[in-house]
């Protein structure tokens, strides 16, 4: 169920962007009277799982059509054809008189119209080209600053983290990390937001080299791998935080059928220690419970109310759990929550859009002088499903469809043929030089950029596959 509710929702919101995106393209081109012949949700090889077109004033639809081409003759050259492909990687709008993905050599082996791309001045050509990212941009920041207005910015600042340290296995230990270490800073930067995903971004992108702790009382500057941080962009590491905050185990709620329903255990006891290992803190009993599979245990409780502690018998699942959800950390730490006024989300919403956009841009430095492996950090549709959780939260899907928005713009506008990026060089060469590409070179080059991002595609859905198998 969990796998069909991430799946869902990265349909959904890559319908959204898709079309807005495409909408981009149809909109301007529509300005400018050049003429768009299809406008498509996903792709439709072989057949279309609908498309509608207005002939003669009426809508004319069709269901499972196979033909490309099947409305009768319409007197308005101008309609487009609207679909729906059955093949969700993406969409696309049809303009004539442009070379794309389509590849209609026909058509460009006729005699230019004046309703074509091609005949069009080479400033609205790329307006027309650029109109897809700059929808994609504009949609990020847009969510970006709803979601700061609406929700604000609610963090666990680190001096709550603090009072009981941190809590790290062996990620966490591979950067000389310790249990019960209180961090105050990632290089010259103060951690002042409790977040391990940030605490990553520090050293992988931003370059922190040194973390500076509280240990045993003392501060401690800890002199950080650059191997392992390297590996910390790997995607396997990217299941696990690097760090964790220490509270008690209090159970929020028991899953019904469990070994600690069956046991007796209920809501609100806090699970003191297990066999004769004290467990303070939830992690600890993580820890004890994920390395003792199917064993007879004695879970040491603490009912509400009282000091006693009771001994009650319990069998662990194979799978290392008891089915006890905790409390989250909320119920013990005090969360800070910074509200804004629209006005004030609009720059700080902005500002949240670009450092994401700085990440990227810096990320794949880093990837391409080698310093971050490509085979490691890259992902597919899977790693991008696994972004909006298994569980249903719009507040997440917003948010995540927002990232994906500022991703997806970025992407087109990188200089590979194919790419809205690698038409907008062509275009601005044309514009600076009054020297346009022939249709023969532009052709070429499509081509070539088409069959590099498939290899792209295949490279990183395989690596998604590969970990889904083997890891």
């Amino acid at each position: 169920m969990g796998t069909l509710i991430m799946a869902g929702q990265l349909i959904l919101s890559l319908s959204i962007l898709i079309i807005l995106h495409e909408w981009g393209h149809y909109s301007t081109a529509k300005w400018f009277k050049t003429r768009v012949e299809k406008f498509y949700l996903f792709f439709n090889p072989y057949f279309s799982l609908i498309k509608a077109k207005k002939i003669d004033g009426k809508w004319q639809v069709k269901t499972l059509s196979k033909a490309d081409d099947d409305f009768p003759e319409d007197k308005d050259p101008d309609n487009t054809t609207y679909g729906i492909g059955w093949l969700p990687l993406g969409g696309y709008v049809k303009i004539s008189g442009m070379i794309d993905e389509s590849m209609d050599k026909e058509q460009m082996a006729k005699e230019p119209e004046p309703w074509e791309f091609r005949t069009k001045p080479a400033w609205q050509r790329l307006i027309i080209m650029l109109a897809g990212v700059f929808v994609n941009f504009v949609l990020g920041f847009a969510l970006m600053i709803v979601m700061l207005w609406f929700y604000g910015d609610k963090y666990l600042p680190t001096s709550e983290a603090n009072v009981n340290g941190i809590y790290v296995d062996s990620l966490g230990q591979t950067i000389g990390l310790q249990t019960g270490d209180k961090i105050l800073k990632f290089g010259d930067k103060p951690f002042e937001k409790f977040n391990s995903g940030r605490a990553v971004m520090e050293m992988i992108l931003n370059g922190a080299e040194t973390i500076t702790v509280i240990r045993d009382g003392a501060e401690k500057i800890i002199q950080v791998d650059p191997a392992a941080i390297k590996s910390l962009a790997a995607q396997k590491n990217q299941k696990q935080p690097l760090f964790m905050s220490r509270f008690p185990f209090v159970a929020g709620m028991i899953v019904k059928g469990s070994p600690a329903e069956k046991a007796g255990i209920q809501k609100e006891d806090r699970l003191v220690g297990v066999d004769d290992v004290s467990t303070p803190y939830f992690t600890d009993f993580l820890k004890y419970a994920t390395e003792h599979p199917g064993k007879e245990v004695i879970v040491k409780v603490q009912r509400p109310g009282t000091e006693a502690i009771i001994d009650i018998p319990a069998t662990i699942s194979a799978k290392g759990k008891l089915g006890i959800a905790p409390y989250p950390d909320e119920k013990f730490f005090k969360y800070e929550t910074v509200k804004y006024s629209f006005a004030e989300a609009i720059p700080a919403g902005m500002h949240r859009g670009w450092n994401f956009i700085d990440s990227q841009i810096k990320g794949f430095g880093k990837m391409f002088s080698g310093k971050i492996s490509a085979t490691e950090s890259l992902g597919g549709f899977g790693s991008f499903a696994k972004m909006y959780g298994d569980v249903w939260d719009w507040k997440r899907f917003w948010h995540v469809t927002a990232i994906v928005s500022l991703l997806l713009g970025f992407i087109n506008l990188l200089p590979i043929p194919a790419l809205d990026g690698g038409y907008a060089l062509f275009l601005i060469f044309e514009v600076v030089t009054g020297i346009k590409p022939s249709d023969k070179f532009v052709e070429t080059a499509v081509t070539m950029g088409f069959f590099l991002l498939m290899g792209l595609f295949v490279f990183s859905n395989g690596l998604d596959i590969w970990r889904a198998w083997f890891s």
